[in-house]
Order: structure tokens, then C-alpha cells, then sequence
């Protein structure tokens, strides 16, 4: 061993040595941990019912009025109905009624209401595995619809019995890669107006997709399709990148599509390009919503199949909106109230569905118009509401002559914001393990289906959750020279192990899951200390202190897990010791009648004060 290394473990043990001296020449006072009085059951249940059926404030979204900018109506709602299978008034239908309906329920003052290209293509697919949308399309709109009702249901349900922390089991991580996937392969599917194709793959992977494409070179493009796609997604692309350039123009990127849309009708109905193979919107239905309650399946075969792709479907627009509800909130500084955003979202989409709607939810392009639109309150979604009304009244006549191929390029140039490339690069540097969930949705959206990518992110997501809660993190804790605290001596090797006590740190619950591996892993740490002091001839443990302020609970497997580590260290002639248990955990210990196996003297406040007693009670030669 070199000369430093002697001196460095010599001051080690002089300053072990100097502060065990110090203990044991002072009268300690030693903190007890309190034990908390019983709870009024009845006052707890009064709590817990206000806190899950009511919200705090339901008119704060109306509190403040909203700017006199107005809001213009992306018109890639028609686009999404068809990455939906639907005809092109659904897309309008939805973003009619439940803006509506959330404008007085949610609680968010920035989310704008409709259609998403994501929630859009999820659903289509889905639908589509069920129904044939060309062969048989009455029964395919009411499976919409019936998806669309229990859509709702699953979304207003989780906020009233206040379960939206299930959708946080979605992690940001496979979140960014399943958003990555499915803007590729939504943008993919708008390949066939984009370049005017007939005949194209109903599947959504990309080599599916490019095989269609490739084998359509020679006969199924169509030039001037091409010709308008490509000159307008270019004018689209230029006019976002002046709104991210200049703030103040954020309205250039907002009244694109419409210009977009006006132009390309104008130029397709002044030369009939439509009888050149330019293939357009087609007419659309006048007038605003009708019903559609007695179009939803509440029996028969497709009930279970509506509801099934309904749960999924609202899941996934529920993440959406929250998602996006959470970060405007969070950039203006107030409250989103989660649980009071699900039931708005879901009663919305319930209502939706009976009166001719599909599946909608917050989207982040139309919401961040809003925000830079100065806009204050929910009512933003009312403006937008008359805009679609006027639409649907009188104006859906004039998108007769609209190309398909400027709804694709409206599409692309939306979706190409999901890709957030950034994000993933981050989640690469943060946590390998979030990343492998992020591009094993990534992947699995675009080389398989969306489902599927939906299945790996949701899969990887419990796996790591699951290891995370089954095998937590345990430390051994050693004390800074020349204070009281006690820290990790992974993470500072200058913390010293005090003689003849092995601390340990549980840093998570203890529950079912992981209370063997907790004292599996306590007692490795043990029998590592001891063996590494018998090679050093230096004195064995006789104390073993668990450090539990990050034991948040602890259940009765947990317990009994404590009482076989209380054995194990009997048999070892070892003492337990436990140092500041929590409110919840010390009152559970005490129904269990723990302490007064182990000592009620053998709890402490403190790992400081459990060592000074400790130190205390050691031989004079340790």
C-alpha cells in the first residue's frame, strides 16, 4: 500500500476514533420519534369525498375574458376525418360540439378542442380491423361512434373515481416515441393524396407503405398533384419557420392552411385539373351536426369491439390532452386540475358521439395558437365553435374543388411537430432505459402498426416500473468528517463507516413486491461488512441501523419481512436499530407491535442520535 493511501485511512480512523471518544464523554439528548394520534375516521372519508367528486373552483376559467384576437380554424380537420376513414363533415362535426362542452367543464385555459392526427390514425386503425370502411360503411361509422361513447366513458370515469395517475404509467419516454412513430407514419399515409395514387396499401408500415408507392410509380402518379402537394407544403414549412423566427408572427404558420386551402381550390376549379386526375374533396354535407344516438351499439357483436377500441382510443387522447394541458399551464404558471380535465374530456366525447362525432382532444398546434394569441380562458374554444358553425352553414360548398393533395400537405406539414428529435437525445443522456422505451414505440409504430408500437411503449413502461418497485435502491451511509450527517459513501468516499455499526438506507416503500429483496439486500450488505472486517482482524458489527425517512409506507409483508431481518440478526448476535420512520410507517409498526420486539428504545429521530446511542453501549476497545 503507498504512503498516501497509509495516511489516508490513518486519518480515517483518528477521526472515527476522536469522535467515538467524543460520544462517549458526553451526556447525550437523544430525540424520540412521536407517535401520531388515531384519525378521525369519519373527518378522513368527508376529505377524501370532497376531494374526488368536487373541484376547487369551477368558474376559475372564466374568471378573465379572452383577448379580441380571434382564432383561424385550421382546416386539416377534414384531412384528419380521413385518417379516421370517416367523410370529411366529421372532422368538422367534432370540432363543433365538444369545444362546446369543454369550454364549460375543463379546466385548462390554453387546450384547443377537435380532431389529432394521432388519436385519428389509432382510431382508423383500429376500427378498420374490425370493419371494412369502403364495403361497409354505415356499419364502420357506427362502430365511430360507439368507440366515441365508450371513449368518453373511460376518460370520465378515471376522473371521477380520480385515477388519472394510470395514465402517468405511460411514460414521457415511450410518449416521445410513440408520438415520433406515429408522425411518420401518419405522414406516410398521406403519401397517397400527395402524389394522387388510387390503389394504395391499407396497412400502416413503412415498408408496406413504400412498396405501394414504388409499385405505383409508372401508372399511379399523378404530376399535377404532385405539382400542388410539393409548391404548397414548401409555402406551409416557410410559413411555420417565420412563426418560430418571429413570435409576432405567429399568425403567418395559423392562416396558412386556409390560404393554402384557397388557392389550391381556386386553381383546381379555374382549369378542371379534376378531370386531369387531380383528385378532390368531393361534396361535402351542409349544416351543422345531426344526431346520432341511435347509430351506437349499446348490444349486439360490435359492442365489445366499440368498446374495447374505445378504451384504448380515449387513453391515448387522454394522455394527449393532458400532456399538453400540463405544459401551458406550467409555461402561465397555474394550477391544471387533472382529474376535473378527464371527466370534461369524457363528457365531451360522450356527448360527441350523439351527435355525430368522433373521437377528439386537445391539440397541441390549434392550443398553441391560442397561447400566442394572447387568449386567457376556455372561451377561446367557443370562438373557435361559431367558426366551425359559419363553416358548416355556408362555406362547406366551396371545398368541393379542394385537392385531396392539399390536405395531405397540411396534414405532413402538422405532424412533422411530433418528431421531437431533441427530446429523444435528452432521454438518451438522462436514462438508457427510458430510451429503450422510446425507440422501441418508435419502432414498433412505424415497422409494425400503431397498435403494436401502443403495446411496446405501454409493455416497457410496466418493466420499468415493475423492476423499479420490486428491486429499489439500498445504501450503505457513512459520516461526513466533522459534522452529523450521514451520506451515501458511493457518492462521497470521504464519508467514514463508524466501528462496530453497519448503516443502511432503504430508499423506497416497503411493500409485498420488494419487501424479500429488502432484507435479502440488507443482509448481503451485512455479510460483505463482516467478511471484509474478519480479513481486516478488525471487530465485528453489533448494531445494524436502518435508515427509513425514504420509507414512505409499509404493508404487512413488509413488516413481516422486518421481523425475519430481526431474527436473522438475533441468530447474529446483531442488533436492529431503525432511525425516523415515517408518520405512516411508525403508526403501523406500533398496530404490529414491532417496537416492542426490537426495543421501543431502538428508534430513533436521527441516524446521528441512533449512533450515539449505539457507540455508547460498544465496548471500549471497539
Amino acid at each position: 500500500m503507498s504512503h498516501s493511501n497509509v495516511n489516508a485511512e490513518e486519518r480515517k480512523e483518528m477521526d472515527i476514533r476522536s469522535f467515538s471518544s467524543s460520544q462517549h464523554n458526553q451526556t447525550p439528548y437523544i430525540h424520540k420519534v412521536g407517535v401520531p394520534p388515531k384519525q378521525d375516521i369519519f373527518k378522513e372519508f368527508k376529505t377524501t369525498v370532497k376531494e374526488t367528486f368536487f373541484a376547487d373552483d369551477p368558474l376559475r376559467c372564466f374568471k378573465d375574458q379572452p383577448r379580441s384576437r380571434k382564432i383561424v380554424l385550421g382546416l386539416q380537420d377534414i384531412g384528419y376525418s380521413k385518417l379516421a376513414n370517416l367523410a370529411p363533415q366529421y372532422g368538422l362535426y367534432s370540432s363543433f360540439v365538444p369545444p362546446l362542452v369543454y369550454a364549460f367543464m375543463g379546466s385548462s385555459r390554453d387546450i384547443a378542442i377537435g380532431p389529432v392526427a394521432v388519436v385519428s390514425l389509432l382510431l382508423g386503425t383500429l376500427l378498420r380491423n374490425e370493419i371494412d370502411p369502403t364495403t361497409n360503411p354505415t356499419e364502420y361509422l357506427r362502430l365511430a361512434f360507439t368507440a366515441t361513447f365508450f371513449a368518453g366513458i373511460t376518460q370520465a370515469t378515471l376522473g371521477i373515481l380520480r385515477l388519472g395517475f394510470l395514465i402517468d404509467f405511460l411514460s414521457h419516454a415511450a410518449v416521445v416515441g410513440f408520438m415520433g412513430g406515429a408522425a411518420i407514419t401518419i405522414a406516410l399515409q398521406q403519401l397517397k393524396g400527395f402524389l394522387g395514387i388510387k390503389k394504395f396499401t391499407k396497412k400502416t408500415d413503412i415498408i408496406s407503405v413504400m412498396k405501394s408507392v414504388f409499385h405505383s410509380v409508372d401508372h399511379g402518379w399523378n404530376g399535377q398533384t404532385i405539382l400542388i402537394g410539393s409548391a404548397f407544403l414548401t409555402f406551409l414549412l416557410f410559413a411555420k419557420y417565420i412563426g418560430k423566427k418571429n413570435r409576432k408572427l405567429f399568425w403567418v404558420p395559423a392562416i396558412a392552411p386556409l390560404i393554402s386551402v384557397i388557392l389550391s381550390t381556386f386553381f383546381v376549379y379555374i382549369t378542371h385539373a379534376e378531370k386531369k386526375g387531380v383528385a378532390i374533396v368531393g361534396y361535402i354535407e351542409k349544416g351543422i351536426n345531426p344526431p346520432s344516438v341511435n347509430k351506437i351499439y349499446f348490444t349486439g357483436d360490435y359492442l365489445l369491439k366499440g368498446m374495447r377500441t374505445g378504451m384504448v382510443a380515449g387513453v391515448i387522447a387522454l394522455t394527449e390532452a393532458v400532456a399538453i394541458g400540463r405544459t401551458f399551464a406550467s409555461m402561465k404558471d397555474y394550477q391544471l386540475d387533472g382529474n376535473k380535465e378527464m371527466v370534461a374530456l369524457g363528457t365531451m366525447n360522450i356527448i360527441g358521439s350523439m351527435t355525430s362525432c368522433y373521437v377528439a382532444t386537445g391539440s397541441f398546434s390549434r392550443s398553441a395558437v391560442n397561447y400566442m394569441a394572447g387568449c386567457q380562458t376556455a372561451v377561446s374554444n367557443v370562438v373557435m365553435s361559431v367558426v366551425v358553425f359559419l363553416t358548416l352553414e355556408f362555406i362547406t360548398p366551396l371545398f368541393k374543388y379542394t385537392p385531396n393533395a392539399i390536405l395531405a400537405a397540411i396534414i405532413i406539414s402538422a405532424v412533422l411537430g411530433l418528431i421531437d428529435y431533441e427530446a429523444a437525445i435528452l432521454i438518451w443522456k438522462i436514462d438508457k432505459f427510458d430510451f429503450v422505451a422510446c425507440i422501441g414505440a418508435f419502432f414498433g409504430v412505424v415497422f409494425a402498426s400503431v397498435e403494436i408500437g401502443l403495446l411496446i411503449a405501454v409493455t416497457i413502461s410496466f418493466a420499468k416500473i415493475l423492476l423499479q418497485v420490486t428491486r429499489p435502491r439500498t445504501a450503505t451511509l457513512g459520516r461526513i468528517p466533522r459534522t452529523n450527517v450521514y451520506r451515501n459513501i458511493q457518492q462521497y468516499p470521504e464519508a467514514t463507516k463508524v466501528p462496530g455499526v453497519l448503516i443502511v438506507r432503504v430508499d423506497s416503500a416497503i411493500y409485498f413486491s420488494n419487501s424479500n429483496y429488502i432484507k435479502e439486500r440488507i443482509l448481503r450488505w451485512l455479510m460483505d461488512e463482516e467478511e471484509h472486517l474478519k480479513a481486516a482482524g478488525l471487530p465485528r458489527i453489533q448494531f445494524l441501523i436502518v435508515e427509513m425517512s425514504p420509507v414512505t409506507d409499509i404493508d404487512t409483508s413488509g413488516i413481516h419481512a422486518l421481523e425475519e431481518l430481526l431474527r436473522s440478526l438475533n441468530k447474529r448476535n446483531v442488533q436492529l436499530v431503525l432511525s425516523n420512520p415515517g408518520r405512516v410507517v411508525i403508526d403501523k409498526l406500533h398496530a404490529s407491535n414491532f417496537p416492542s420486539q426490537i426495543g421501543e428504545d431502538k428508534i430513533f429521530l436521527t441516524v446521528a442520535d441512533a449512533v450515539l446511542t449505539c457507540s455508547l453501549k460498544l465496548p471500549e476497545d471497539v
